[in-house]
C-alpha cells in the first residue's frame, strides 16, 4: 500500500529501523548479541537498572499485582498514585500534581484542556512534537515565537487580543540540547499576565541539582505556572506528571482527555517512578556527575576541532549539512560498537548526530567516543 512512499523515503536516506535491545538499558547495551557503547539513551542518572528501582517493581507486583483495570477515575489508581503526586508537588513545590501516562498524552491532553477558542497559545518554534500536537488539538489560535527570540514572543503578546494567553516552551529543548530563556519568559508573562506552561521532561532530575529547570534560575513555582515533567529520563522509569496549583490540577483532572480515558498506569510502573524520585533526591551527587561527564565531552569535542555552540545540557550534537554525511559518521561508529544514530528531517531540519551523556558513563568510555569521532573524520562535518 506505501511501497512508492517507502522507495521515496529510502532515496532520500531518511527510512528509518526499529533497534531492538538484548540487554538491560544503559551506557553498554547489546544488540544482535553484540556490545555497543550506548550515548542515545535519556537514562541521565543512570537509574534505569538501578537495584532499588527493580526492588520496588517487585514488591509492588506482590502486593497489587499489574494491570490497573480501569482509569483514575473509575479507580484504576491506587494509593501509590497518590503518594507519588504528593511527592511530586513537594519536589516542585506546588500545591498539586497529577500523574499521566507519559509526556505526550500529558501535552496533548493537557494544552486543549487548558485552552478555549477565545484564548492564543504562543509556542517556541522548535517545541517538542508533543507540544505540537496539543496545540492543535486545542480550540486556540496557535501563534508560533521564532527559537529562544524573546523580542519576537513579546511582538505576538502585545499584538494579540484573547481571553487567556499561554506561553509554551520546553525547558530543554530535545535535539539541541540548549535551554529555553526562562528568566526572559518568566518576566514577559508576568507583566503581559499569561499563562507559562513549561515542559521539564528533559530538565527535571538533570537541572537545578536535580528539581528542575526553574531551580536552575532560581525560581519557584507561581499560580500561573504549569510544569509538566516526567519520569522515563532521569528518574529511569515511565510516566509523566503535571505539577501546579490546586485548582488547576483539579481542573485537568475533570477534562484532560488522556486523563480521563485512558488506563492508569500500573502500580508497579507508579512504584519504580517513585524510587527513581527517592533514589535523585537522596544522592545529589549523581547529578554533579552528569554534568561532570558532560563537562569531559564538550571539551572533547572541541579539542577534536568540533564545538556545540547551541548545547547547554548533557545533549551534545554533531551537524552535518547533508544526511549521508550524518549517516556515513553514524555507521563508521556502530562499526566501532558505539551506538550513536543519525537524526534526520523531519525530526530536525539539520542533520546531526544527537549524543546523550549520562551520569553512568565512565570517562573512558567518553574519551573512547571522542577517539572514534575524531578517527571517523569528525572534521569534515565543520
Amino acid at each position: 500500500m506505501f511501497e512508492r512512499e517507502l522507495r521515496e523515503l529510502e532515496e532520500k536516506h531518511l527510512l528509518r529501523t526499529i533497534i531492538s535491545r538484548d540487554s538491560s538499558q544503559g551506557p553498554v547495551i547489546a544488540i544482535d548479541k553484540k556490545k555497543y557503547l550506548n550515548f542515545s539513551s535519556n537514562d541521565y542518572l543512570g537509574l534505569s537498572g538501578n537495584p532499588e528501582i527493580v526492588r520496588a517493581v517487585h514488591e509492588s507486583l506482590q502486593r497489587h499485582a499489574f494491570g490497573s483495570g480501569a482509569s483514575r477515575l473509575l479507580a484504576g489508581g491506587g494509593i501509590l498514585h497518590k503518594k507519588l503526586e504528593e511527592r511530586i508537588s513537594r519536589f516542585k513545590g506546588t500545591e498539586s500534581a497529577l500523574l499521566f501516562n507519559s509526556g505526550y498524552s500529558a501535552n496533548t491532553g493537557v494544552i486543549p484542556s487548558i485552552t478555549s477558542e477565545t484564548d492564543a497559545i504562543f509556542s517556541d518554534e522548535l517545541n517538542h512534537a508533543s507540544i505540537i500536537d496539543g496545540c492543535r488539538l486545542s480550540r486556540a489560535k496557535t501563534l508560533i515565537y521564532r527559537h529562544r527570540d524573546m523580542t519576537h514572543l513579546q511582538t505576538l503578546l502585545k499584538k494579540a487580543k484573547a481571553r487567556r494567553k499561554v506561553v509554551i516552551t520546553d525547558s530543554v529543548f530535545s535535539m539541541d540540547g540548549d535551554l529555553a530563556p526562562l528568566p526572559d519568559i518568566y518576566e514577559i508573562c508576568r507583566r503581559h499576565e499569561a499563562v507559562l506552561y513549561l515542559d521539564d521532561a528533559h530538565g527535571t532530575g538533570v537541572l537545578g541539582r536535580g528539581r528542575g529547570a526553574l531551580a536552575h534560575f532560581g525560581f519557584k513555582a507561581e499560580p500561573w505556572m504549569i510544569e509538566m515533567g516526567t519520569f522515563s529520563k532521569a528518574f529511569g522509569a515511565f510516566g509523566a506528571f503535571v505539577a501546579g496549583s490546586g485548582d488547576v490540577i483539579q481542573w485537568l483532572s475533570n477534562t484532560a482527555r488522556s486523563f480521563l480515558f485512558s488506563t492508569a498506569l500500573p502500580s508497579c510502573v507508579v512504584a519504580a517512578a517513585a524510587a527513581g524520585l527517592r533514589l535523585a533526591e537522596r544522592n545529589p551527587l549523581m547529578v554533579e556527575k552528569l554534568w561532570s561527564n558532560r563537562e569531559r565531552l564538550f571539551q572533547g569535542l572541541k579539542t577534536i576541532g568540533y564545538n556545540d555552540t547551541a548545547s547547554m545540557t548533557p545533549i551534545l550534537t554533531v551537524r552535518a549539512t547533508k544526511v549521508s554525511e550524518v549517516l556515513r559518521l553514524s555507521k563508521y561508529l556502530y562499526e566501532k560498537r558505539i551506538y550513536v544514530p543519525a537524526i534526520r528531517p523531519p525530526t530536525v531540519s539539520e542533520p546531526r548526530l544527537r549524543i546523550t551523556v549520562t551520569a553512568a558513563h565512565t570517562e573512558k568510555q567518553i574519551d573512547t567516543l571522542l577517539t572514534m569521532l575524531k578517527k571517523g573524520g569528525i572534521g569534515f562535518l565543520l
